[in-house]
């Protein structure tokens, strides 16, 4: 692990320039530039909103910031996973002409889509404001339920991207996963009421993703404090995942070339 420190120090000042340069590279030819970053995620937020009110009226508290939340994590954790299965495969120029850890190109792509989730997370906060949504102490609970949501995802992302050399068909298992869990995880409603007893409460517990999304709803818009028990239980297993990902890495990334 010294070693994955040290390498993401060495390797700061290349990161940074390449999320800014891909950012760059997004817009480079629109006539409203970084505008769209803003407004891509509003336009979504209203059609989903406008959607779903017809569903939902009256049902869910804070409707358009509920939604929106939902997206915003979603779509982080969702852009992430597609991503980093394809991620040495689509970099193969890189890869086989200049050595740099891979798992620096993982943290890079989390850096440029982090940019873009934290745009969204603004849009959140004005709804708050536009809601009136009263505050608590609670709200400190978002950023320790965001550290491990990040935690978590590195740990996956690590280990989808050093299988993801080997299984060429990784990328559409991931695909077919992927659409499966958006419905389990309550992007747009409340599972925890949608799946009723005791199997709404253990869907929530133990799919990571819906319990980080709904920690987050509890702690920005319902002033409660999140479950600090299971939240703390999936810190650890992101914190394990990570490790055995960046440790995968580390023993193979010199024979990914060969693959390639």
């Amino acid at each position: 692990m010294n070693k994955f420190f040290s390498d993401v120090k060495k390797y700061s000042a290349y990161m940074r320039r390449a999320a800014k340069s891909e950012l760059n590279a997004e817009v480079a030819n629109s006539y409203l530039n970084w505008i769209w970053w803003i407004l891509e995620p509003l336009c979504f937020m209203a059609i989903y909103a406008v959607i779903f009110s017809l569903f939902f009226k009256g049902k869910i508290e804070y409707l358009t910031a509920f939604i929106f939340l939902g997206i915003t994590i979603w779509e982080f954790f969702n852009v992430m996973l597609k991503t980093s299965v394809k991620l040495v495969r689509g970099n193969k120029a890189i890869v086989s002409k200049v050595y740099i850890p891979k798992y620096i190109l993982l943290i890079e792509k989390m850096m440029r889509n982090g940019f873009k989730t934290v745009i969204s997370f603004c849009i959140v906060v004005v709804l708050m404001v536009i809601y009136q949504v009263p505050l608590s102490w609670n709200v400190l609970w978002f950023f320790p339920v965001l550290l491990s949501f990040l935690i978590f995802t590195f740990g996956i992302c690590a280990l989808l991207l050093h299988f993801g050399v080997y299984v060429e068909d990784l990328a559409n298992i991931t695909n077919i996963v992927l659409r499966l869990l958006f419905y389990m995880t309550g992007v747009f409603y409340n599972l925890a009421d949608k799946v009723a007893g005791v199997w709404g409460y253990w869907l929530v517990r133990l799919n990571p993703i819906a319990l980080y999304l709904s920690s987050m709803r509890d702690a920005l818009l319902y002033s409660r404090t999140p479950n600090l028990l299971w939240l703390g239980a999936w810190t650890v297993v992101g914190i394990l995942l990570s490790y055995a990902g960046i440790r995968l890495i580390q023993k193979n990334e010199n024979s990914y070339v060969k693959v390639l």
